[in-house]
């Protein structure tokens, strides 16, 4: 039997993923010529996202088995609520949207398929599952702001309005998060056999491509 690791789910999809890192909208937003009024309907609704995201945690810490999983998912639910919402409702106030606004949106399409599949899949399933529908957000923009940092016509300062973006992704705490959230994959992954593997690959491919989805919607400025 194979000792799997988060490598072996990215090769698994590879095309989807290499579409979702480069996206049209991240190589315009790399570029600074995405058109604001996509990135602004983008920043609306991820931070809808990170709503669930953080109902996501508090499902992790339902379906926990022990004390160490236990506080694995209070720590990222905490996170959550208490910094990462905040600092998105910062940034999103830069980009002229007020807290009202964003209390009032409505969920775009992209949105809702993405944030009920995960909780779907973490209700039907376990932590790993519910992990591995995640890991193309925390790990995928990791890897994104990596991956725009080697591209000769990402623009980098004040000559690209959307360098904090990049910058946050880039980050140490983030870098740090994302390289832990891998290294929990990994030690859980090698020690699954070959049909699960099978089974965590179609989750996370399906959630890659509804990650390619929501950049989709945020280029079309879809509803």
């Amino acid at each position: 039997m194979k000792n799997y690791n988060f490598d072996d789910l990215k090769i698994a999809c590879r095309d989807d993923w290499r579409a979702y890192i480069q996206h049209d909208f991240v190589r315009q937003l790399g570029a600074g010529i995405l058109p604001g009024d996509a990135f602004r309907h983008y920043l609306q609704q991820d931070y809808l996202f990170l709503i669930h995201f953080a109902r996501a945690y508090a499902l992790a810490v339902y379906k926990s088995r022990n004390m160490t999983e236990l506080r694995h998912g209070f720590e990222g639910l905490k996170t959550i609520v208490d910094v990462e919402l905040g600092l998105h409702v910062d940034y999103c106030r830069e980009w002229g949207i007020s807290e009202d606004d964003l209390a009032r949106l409505p969920e775009a399409k992209a949105t809702l398929a993405y944030t009920r599949y995960v909780l779907d899949t973490g209700n039907r399933g376990d932590l790993l599952d519910m992990h591995v529908a995640l890991a193309p957000c925390l790990v995928g923009y990791g890897e994104i702001a990596n991956w725009l940092n080697e591209q000769n016509d990402t623009r980098r300062g004040a000559g690209n309005p959307f360098d904090a973006w990049i910058a946050m992704y880039e980050s140490d705490d983030f870098q740090a998060a994302m390289r832990a959230e891998v290294d929990w994959l990994n030690a859980r992954l090698a020690t699954v056999t070959d049909g699960r593997f099978d089974e965590l690959a179609t989750i996370f491919r399906d959630a890659t491509r509804l990650e390619i989805d929501f950049w989709q919607m945020g280029l079309d400025k879809a509803s």
